[in-house]
């Protein structure tokens, strides 16, 4: 397989991710409410750091009850989306300052982190879903960040990363057509 197959491999064997988004959807939810209760911040923010470390094993749940190949040890590329995933453990430590600096922004500054590491996955899966993402989801996350509590803000990040699955679902559909008429011609 040259280059470009080996990408179209890795986005059609794993979905484009599809997977880790849906995860993502159970995760915001699990922020929101964390941050809807009566706890102190502090405790609400370690309930939140606990909650993403659910991200792994809900991915993997998911992926198989909707038929995603979770690792593919023989395509190159399966490892670079490794990559790029770890690569936002290191903005984690920003959000780690501000657990203790500026408690009431810790949601906010995760929602960027998160919208911010999608990026290079739009590279990796040819996908203007992940493209848009990670530009909408950090200046909408600054902005409710800074004007509303954290839970609204957990919310809308369920909004949108249910439409953010949509039109993973709907390029996935689109790539799907698209190999069928290859492989007929």
């Amino acid at each position: 397989m040259d280059f470009n197959d080996l990408r179209n491999n890795c986005a059609i064997e794993q979905k484009k991710g599809i997977h880790f988004i849906l995860a993502s959807i159970i995760i915001w939810g699990l922020i929101a409410i964390i941050h809807l209760t009566d706890l102190p911040i502090s405790t609400k923010n370690l309930y939140t750091f606990i909650s993403t470390s659910l991200l792994v094993p809900l991915s993997y749940v998911i992926s198989r009850v909707i038929n995603v190949r979770f690792s593919n040890k023989e395509n190159p590329f399966n490892n670079l989306g490794f990559v790029l995933t770890m690569n936002q453990m290191l903005y984690l430590l920003i959000a780690m300052w501000v657990y203790a600096a500026a408690p009431e922004k810790l949601v906010m500054v995760l929602a960027i982190i998160f919208g911010a590491h999608l990026l290079p996955f739009g590279w990796l899966y040819k996908s203007i879903s992940y493209r848009m993402a990670a530009v909408i989801i950090p200046i909408v996350a600054l902005i409710v960040g800074l004007i509303y509590e954290a839970y609204i803000l957990a919310i809308i990040m369920i909004f949108i990363e249910v439409l953010f699955s949509i039109s993973l679902a709907l390029e996935l559909k689109g790539n799907t057509a698209t190999e069928k008429e290859e492989k007929a011609i």
